[in-house]
């Protein structure tokens, strides 16, 4: 049986990303940081638009499917 107070909750509220001097700062929920230099943080901005897409999708089709 798996315990819901150890399965990660998905966050709602967006990171907040900054550049500072040459690098992305990423801020993100409970205090979550991240430094990419330009090129991984626009490779990620696109990776992570495409899963949002994705995700959007799957939840789409599982409405249709209940209905």
């Amino acid at each position: 049986m798996t315990d819901i107070f150890n399965t990660p909750q998905p966050q709602t509220e967006p990171g907040i990303a900054s550049a500072e001097n040459g690098l992305v700062v990423l801020d993100g929920p409970d205090g979550v940081a991240v430094t990419m230099t330009a090129d991984a943080a626009h490779k990620t901005g696109q990776s992570l638009i495409s899963a949002a897409d994705t995700a959007e999708r799957q939840i789409a089709q599982g409405r249709s499917q209940d209905d």
